[in-house]
């Protein structure tokens, strides 16, 4: 496996983000040893958060969050997913897996032997942390859910995961344009439209997302997404990740993997607080399943946010945190 490791270089001068680094190491199934970035603020002795990021972004989206949830006397910590932000990244789009992601942060949960945790997880980061949830249930005491999602069987019948394929097919190649038409205009296939364009259009740019998905209009904080990514041969893992959700018939195991973590998340009787924002088009809705599933769920809209809600409303998404907290 081939390594990249962003510059240190590329990270100086990032606004809003004086935070220091500290590093974990990770063994690949092959051997090979990867680098994990990550944020840890606050009290050590003090209730501890762990936010987790998604795609393309990296902890860079919570450092509007962590002064606040620290004055509020709590420990957070924000890894930045292999593959983004300061970790270390694998060259080729092959090297990244949604069973590899996993691997690579429960090794990293239990080398540092984290527990008493609050998991706050938004985009890849429900996906990749509530499998981590339900491989360490022990080590949570609650869960924080935001614009994500779990596919499982259930909601991703053999049929449907047929018929998805047969629409991903007829797919064209799009450009940031098309996808940013497919998303406004609220289609069932818009998501195959950002698959595609991730996955195979030349001119995808991790820039461009964040002109799709947000409207940041700071060039200095859209500088600091795209900072983990100098060049092209940096952006394996954001072009794999849209691939990777569970969505066709070749990903049937994980859709079972994360049938697993359903029944985990339906009898561990944990406090659960879905908190979905009210502009978000990638997964409107998406609160439902989980309300539906969990028991005594409490669920808030977080107003004013888009799919990165943690830029776009940090004060209500901390403080619907916060009183989340104080309540459980």
């Amino acid at each position: 496996m081939e390594v990249l490791r962003t510059p240190e270089a590329c990270f100086d001068g990032l606004k809003d983000y004086a935070f220091a680094a500290h590093y974990h190491v990770v063994t690949a199934e092959d051997g090979t040893e990867l680098r994990v970035h990550y944020l840890d603020e606050g009290p050590r002795d003090a209730p501890t958060l762990l936010c987790m990021h998604g795609e393309p972004s990296w902890s860079y989206l919570y450092r509007k969050m962590i002064p606040l949830l620290t004055a509020a006397g709590y420990r957070v910590i924000a890894p930045d997913l292999v593959g983004f932000g300061k970790s270390d990244k694998p060259a080729a789009m092959a090297d990244y897996t949604y069973s590899a992601h996993v691997d690579w942060m429960n090794q990293w949960l239990r080398g540092l032997d984290l527990n008493g945790l609050t998991l706050v997880c938004q985009d890849w980061g429900g996906l990749i942390g509530l499998r981590v949830f339900g491989d360490n249930q022990d080590r949570f005491d609650r869960l924080v859910i935001a614009n994500t999602g779990l596919p499982g069987t259930s909601m991703l019948t053999d049929d449907v995961s047929a018929m998805m394929a047969q629409m991903f097919a007829m797919v064209p190649v799009p450009d940031a344009a098309m996808v940013g038409e497919q998303f406004r205009n609220g289609g069932p296939g818009a998501f195959l439209y950002w698959v595609k364009y991730a996955s195979e259009s030349p001119s995808f740019s991790v820039r461009d997302v964040f002109g799709l998905l947000s409207d940041i209009s700071d060039e200095d904080v859209l500088d600091g997404y795209c900072a983990p990514f100098p060049d092209d041969s940096f952006i394996a893992g954001a072009r794999k990740f849209p691939a990777l959700v569970p969505l066709l018939p070749q990903h049937k195991d994980e859709r079972l993997r994360n049938d697993a973590v359903w029944k985990v998340l339906e009898t561990c009787g944990k406090p659960v607080l879905t908190a979905f924002s009210d502009g978000d088009p990638v997964t409107k809705g998406g609160e439902a399943p989980f309300m539906a599933r969990i028991p005594g769920v409490k669920n808030v809209t977080i107003e004013g946010g888009g799919h990165f809600l943690q830029e776009d409303a940090p004060d209500a998404f901390a403080r619907e945190i916060i009183a989340f907290m104080n309540a459980s």
